[in-house]
């Protein structure tokens, strides 16, 4: 639940995972022409949406695929209306 937190609190990673969330699943290359930041910021952003549970991904190539899970989404919000 911490690292959700934690991976929710950058703004732009939510804005991420609200695309990624928008979609069945989404390319990198989607995603960076959405959002106005490098290769390299995209990423590591990705790397901790993922970290966290909250996407999986999936590499095909150079290519890389991403997909929200809404199981572990549910879950969170679950667990937070329990507080």
């Amino acid at each position: 639940m911490i690292l959700i937190a934690k991976a929710l609190s950058d703004p732009r990673r939510l804005g991420i995972l609200e695309r990624i969330a928008g979609q069945q699943s989404m390319g990198c290359s989607a995603l960076l022409e959405a959002v106005p930041i490098t290769p390299a910021t995209m990423s590591h952003h990705l790397k901790e949406l993922e970290a966290a549970g909250l996407i999986e991904s999936h590499r095909d190539g150079k290519f890389i695929t991403a997909k929200f899970r809404r199981d572990v989404w549910n879950s969170y919000l679950s667990k937070l209306s329990q507080i």
